[in-house]
């Protein structure tokens, strides 16, 4: 256990000199045990600023790109988030640290199963898990001050926009099935504002407004599970 503080703790330095200045950001790092999410065999690897598999073809996200989009969320404590793609359940975690309450919708079973699981030992009350396809969001629960997805579409959904909260913000990678960028969109008015943060690459959002299923078997497509190339 020691080991695995140090580590984080080391992880924590390293994403502070590569730009990720929100304190509050880097505290929950800090504060959350990523290795209470990766598969056990690769519990030693939690700190290193890689993504990993969760199995199920999915991945928990690198930490660089993880605290990236957390900060661009510019959270203060005080706002409800629209998690789309629950996965391990770690960005969840974060989320939970630094708002003050938090919606997440996965479509697939074993990993909300999961994820809920991890969560719920943790103790994290302020999160509320719903099976649900993400590319619809989760209306009942609309607006949303922001917005988080964790999968990658052609497009950001307008039925998430049609989510945001006037003056929120949401951030989701948008792109093709093997490249994407990380865009942060503003409510401004009766508009949206949008800003690149950069490149990176994520597993597919699947579902209306997403990939289709047919999709991923596009010989263009291969996901060789590597690093988001930041």
């Amino acid at each position: 256990m020691e080991a695995l503080d140090e580590s984080r703790r080391l992880l924590v330095e390293e994403l502070r000199r590569s730009g990720i200045a929100d304190g509050r950001v880097l505290a929950a790092i800090a504060q959350v045990r990523r290795e209470a999410f990766v598969p056990a065999d690769l519990a030693e690897r939690a700190y290193d600023n890689v993504a990993l598999p969760i199995g199920l073809g999915q991945t928990i996200s690198q930490p660089y790109v993880v605290a990236l989009m957390t900060e661009a969320l510019g959270l203060t404590g005080t706002e409800r988030v629209l998690e789309v793609g629950t996965g391990s359940g770690y960005q969840t975690a974060l989320l939970a640290e630094l708002a003050r309450a938090v919606i997440s919708v996965e479509r697939v079973p074993e990993l909300m199963v999961s994820a809920g699981r991890v969560l719920d030992a943790l103790g994290y009350a302020n999160v509320d898990l719903h099976l649900a396809n993400g590319t619809l969001g989760w209306p009942a629960g609309a607006p949303y001050d922001r917005i988080i997805v964790t999968a990658a579409g052609p497009e950001i959904p307008s039925v998430l926009l049609g989510q945001l909260a006037p003056e929120g913000r949401l951030v989701m990678p948008v792109g093709t099935l093997k490249a994407q960028r990380l865009v942060m969109v503003r409510s401004i008015g009766d508009g949206f504002e949008e800003t690149t943060l950069g490149g990176v690459r994520f597993v597919p959002l699947v579902g209306e407004g997403g990939w289709s299923e047919s999709s991923l078997t596009d010989p263009a497509y291969a996901d060789d599970g590597s690093d988001p190339p930041l």
